[in-house]
Formats: C-alpha cells, structure tokens, sequence
C-alpha cells in the first residue's frame, strides 16, 4: 500500500481526496497499485469530515514517513508551499501542483531538486485545470518545433468579455454579475488585472522553449480599460476582445510572452470560447495548429489534473526530464522587450470619415483593413509603426480612446 498525502484542504485539496476515493478502484488498475490517502496537512481542523482522521498540522509527520510515495500540493501561493514542496522532494516523494504561483516564480529550482533526487514534479493542473495542455506539450508534440502559442488562460476575465459582448454589459456590471456567480473573487486584481494569465502563459513558455520565464519579464494588462464601445468596435469588424495569454518566438531566436486584451477574428476557434471555459492553441512545424479546450478551473476538473499527475507519478521509475526546463542564464536576454511586438492594430476613436484613416494609413505604410465611423483596424505593424500612426490621427484632430491589438491566427 502507498501512501498519497494532499497538503492544504480547500477547494482544491478537498476536491482531490472526494474524486480519489470516488474513483479508487480506476486508480488502482490504472496503476497497478494500491493506493490510499495517508495525511491532509491543513492548519485548521475539520470536525465532522468523513478523512478528519487524516489531517495533521505538521509537515514533519509526512516527510518521516517512508510509504508516502507522492504528495498533492493544493495551498497556493510561494510561502510556506515551496519550502514543503522543496523537503518533500529531497525526501523522495514526487510532487503534483495546481499551484500556478509557485511553479512560475520557483519551477526551475523545483524541477532541478526532483531530478537531483530521482523523483517528479509534475503541474499539468496549473495551467488550464482540467485541460490536458503540459503533457501534450512535452509528448504528443515532442516531434514538432513549436513556434507560438496563443490562449484563453483565465475564465473569470473570458466570462466578463462574453457578457460585455453578448448582453451589451459594461466592465462593472459584468464584473458584478461574475462576483455574484462566484467566477470572481471579491478582489478580482489578480484575474482582471491579468497576473492569473500571466502565470500560466509563464509556465508554457518555460515548458515550450526551455529556459525559466518569470512573471516580470511578461508584458501584462488586464481588462479593466475594456469599455463596450471596444467590445463592440470589435464586433463590426467581425472579432471579439478576449484577454489572450501568448509566446512566440522571434526570428532572432528570442521569445516574446504577453498578456493582454486582444481583438480575436470569427474564423479564428478562440473567438467561441465563451463563459469560463479556457483554450490553448499551439503552433508547430508539424501540426500547424492545433487547440486544447475545457474548464480551466473548478473542483473537480483542476482535482482531476492534479490526480492524473499522481498517477503518472506512481508508474515512473525515474525523473521524467521532458517535463521540465532550464534556469534563466544570468545575464543572457532570453525574454525580447514589448517593442518588438509586432500584430494588427484596433483604434477607437472619435467620429472620423474613412479617408482620414486610408490616407494616414498610407502615409506610415500599412493597410487599411477596415474602418467605421468611430474607429478602424489596419494591418500588421510593429509598436514604433502604430505609435506613428496615432500621432498621425492626432494631427488630424482626431482622439484616440483605445487601441487593441489582434491576434494573428
């Protein structure tokens, strides 16, 4: 018998121990052993619960243990949840995460200490919740040479931009609306302000190309400035704003990740992605492009990536080291700046005759690709480009309110 201990027993945590022993015997033939929850390490007590006899206070208890063979980490956040991770390891217990905060600021310190003591660190639940998206990266799609990858990362932010977009609500109303429902907490920052996204697409990038990618180095802006003016500029031009999570690589060899709202056209599969559902498309030599879409987070669907992390633990003999990258070389800019962004552009403006936009649009070198009364959309241009372009406008008596730029599919 091997034993599992799960550390933090909220939402997640909770999740993982109920769909465990709802689905045991699957487990077990899956892997071929037997299995059972051994230790729930929380600070509070739980009275009433059918596994309070499992809880401990004290991570002492499940490193001394020799028949813990895999730890679920469900606390979230850095502190203390790196420290037990880190001495769980070096006991040789491989480790599953949803923990996206901990695996985007502390990954590559935790992958080196798995493969310096012959065990895993597994985080397919941090990205995506229930969707499969870390395996595939370094499996199914080993054979490609991945360039970009582009997603919906977060659903909270994708629920308020569907309701602005489909019911006409505005950011406020829509974020209320999303509070009451229980998608955003009563301090959205993190989701709106895009540092949710900002972690995944961290992680991706790290897993895609290599080398650690921290939050710092990601371009990132929220929602908050998405007004129903822009949502429906979008949709006259035949696209809707999402809040996209990216990474593509530069042809100087450098990546480029970013978070930020963006104009998604209708022929493009991300554009459908609506209420709190995640996708993730991945662009590559072999595939072309190819798209992962489920809940990206719950319960039971982010319990179940957690899960399936254990149990791919449990039938390794070693350090799986596809599933993992290098530190940052000190010195070396891996990350290019947010000037070298270049894409399409969406302006929102004020009332202006379309020969204002084609005849600077020409001036500075791009196309025209669409305009309305009140704003215009023009080709792929780099940051200097569109800045120039704007000044342009400005000449011209017109004021810019906003301007979204649109994913390239």
């Amino acid at each position: 018998m091997k034993k599992i201990a799960v550390l933090g027993y909220g939402v997640v945590g909770s999740g993982v121990v109920e769909l465990f022993y709802r689905n045991q015997k699957k487990i077990e033939i899956n892997t071929g052993e037997q299995l059972e929850i051994g230790y729930i390490l929380d600070l509070r007590e739980f009275p009433g619960d059918p596994y309070a006899d499992r809880v401990v206070h004290d991570i002492q208890v499940i490193l001394d243990d020799p028949e813990v063979g895999y730890v679920a980490e469900c606390m979230g956040g850095v502190n203390p949840a790196f420290e037990f991770v880190k001495r769980c390891l070096e006991s040789g217990k491989s480790v599953a995460t949803s923990n996206k905060q901990l695996v985007a600021e502390k990954g590559d310190i935790l992958l080196e200490t798995a493969k310096q003591h012959g065990v895993n660190f597994f985080f397919e639940a941090s990205v995506g919740g229930a969707i499969p998206i870390i395996r595939p990266l370094h499996t199914c799609l080993a054979a490609n040479d991945i360039s970009s990858v582009a997603g919906i990362l977060n659903g909270t932010t994708n629920f308020i931009l569907e309701k602005m977009f489909c019911d006409n609500m505005g950011f406020a109303d829509a974020l209320e609306l999303a509070q009451k429902l229980g998608y955003a907490e009563k301090d959205p920052s993190a989701d709106v302000d895009g540092g949710d996204a900002c972690r995944k697409i961290c992680i991706l990038s790290s897993l895609v190309f290599g080398k650690h990618v921290y939050p710092d180095q990601v371009y990132t802006k929220g929602i908050r400035d998405i007004t129903l003016e822009d949502v429906q500029l979008a949709q006259k031009f035949g696209g809707a704003v999402k809040l996209i999570g990216a990474v593509k690589r530069l042809d100087d060899g450098k990546i480029l990740p970013t978070v930020m709202p963006m104009v998604v056209m209708n022929e493009s599969l991300l554009s459908h992605v609506n209420g709190v559902f995640n996708a993730v498309m991945v662009w590559g030599d072999g595939i072309d492009k190819t798209m992962f879409y489920g809940r990206g987070a719950g319960k039971l669907p982010t319990a179940s990536a957690v899960l399936g992390d254990i149990i791919d633990e449990v039938k390794q003999t070693g350090t799986v080291l596809s599933q993992s990258w290098e530190p940052a070389e000190e010195g070396v800019d891996f990350v290019a700046p947010i000037d070298a962004f270049s894409a399409p552009r969406c302006y929102r403006t004020s009332p202006c005759g379309k020969g204002v936009f084609a005849k600077i649009a020409a001036e500075v070198g791009v196309e025209l690709l669409g305009s309305a009364e009140n704003g215009c959309m023009i080709s792929v241009c780099d940051q200097k480009t569109a800045e120039a372009y704007k000044q342009k406008l400005a000449q011209e008596g017109v004021t810019i309110l906003s301007r979204i730029p649109v994913l390239e599919d």
